[in-house]
């Protein structure tokens, strides 16, 4: 059988689980169904250093390893890939790879590398949620969604952060072996759920800023404590002393996001953790929730998760079985 190479792109400062996690993916993979062979490439051959210390042996440096012959090229993030991008050796040997690999794929920042080099251009990319505002500045020809957990756009895989490049080596593996063999290698490597590409990167602890005055922190209290309670505008607004109008403005000045959209956000935490602990109906939880009906909240995660709730209490319940 052919090998399958799949070649792992470090430089100094990467973030270690961005190579690691999906390294070991396939290395499982190839214990299941031989085919794949794995190699780490760094600048130059040797101990690598990633962004908390710990070195890693790349097996080649770019200068000794052929370019041509690459199936899956995948780049990691990391808090060097900026000063990564300046090193032009580095970037044309990841050009010339990416060139004729038959998949080319990032993980977290590493998406920086893969647009230095010319490969992703036009192409709908993620990475993680913090360098959002940074790709679209410097890359505008992108078309950058760092809300999935990870995207596939034709031959370009692109992922969020650290544990979301797991869950893409897992996608990549089931587009050449199919779910079962995906399935059990999340199994072997007790992976919490294989999540799906589309659903969110983070939950309200992540995405929300935290409230910097007392009229604003009791507001967001009082939704936390009670995510189905009466949480209209004008019943926040009475709590938190302010008009409506006022409360809107600090809210979103304070939080990022209106009020509105904060207790959907609030609401639909709720819900997914009321379909991974218990088997209340969706509706029972739509409403205990304070989002009504069962296609209220079907299309609240459709939105905000890209995924219905039976798919994700499946999951959820698919994983815990097999645990």
């Amino acid at each position: 059988m052919d090998q399958q190479r799949i070649v792992f792109v470090a430089f100094e400062g990467f973030q270690l689980l961005d190579l690691t996690g999906p390294f070991e993916v396939f290395q499982q993979a190839a214990r299941l169904r031989p085919g794949y062979s794995c190699e780490t490439v760094g600048p130059a051959a040797g101990l690598v250093r990633s962004n908390s210390g710990l070195r890693v042996h790349a097996d080649h440096g770019i200068a000794d390893l052929d370019p041509l012959g690459i199936d899956t090229l995948v780049v990691a993030g990391g808090s060097g890939v900026d000063e990564a991008r300046g090193d032009p050796a580095l970037v044309a040997w990841i050009a010339a790879a990416g060139a004729t690999a038959r998949r080319v794929a990032s993980v977290c920042s590493g998406v920086f590398l893969l647009a230095a080099a010319g490969l992703v251009a036009e192409h709908r990319v993620t990475s993680h949620w913090s360098r959002d505002g940074q790709l679209r500045r410097e890359y505008p020809e992108l078309a950058v969604d760092t809300h999935p957990i990870f995207i596939r756009d034709g031959r370009v895989w692109t992922s969020a952060g650290v544990t979301a490049g797991m869950d893409l080596a897992l996608a990549l593996v089931e587009d050449d072996h199919g779910r079962e063999v995906a399935h059990a290698i999340a199994q072997e490597l007790v992976l919490f759920l294989r999540r799906p590409g589309s659903q969110a990167q983070f939950s309200v602890p992540l995405w929300s800023a935290q409230p910097s005055t007392d009229p604003i922190r009791a507001v967001v209290s009082a939704v936390h404590a009670d995510p189905g309670g009466p949480h209209s505008i004008g019943d926040l607004a009475a709590r938190a002393g302010l008009s409506p109008r006022h409360l809107q403005r600090r809210f979103t000045a304070e939080l990022g996001v209106p009020p509105a959209e904060y207790v959907e956000r609030v609401r639909i935490e709720a819900a997914r953790r009321a379909l991974a602990e218990g088997d209340a109906p969706v509706a029972t939880i739509a409403r205990r929730c304070g989002l009504g009906s069962a296609e209220t909240l079907r299309r609240a995660f459709h939105r905000h998760l890209g995924v219905p709730p039976s798919d994700y209490r499946d999951r959820f319940r698919s994983s815990k079985e097999h645990a």
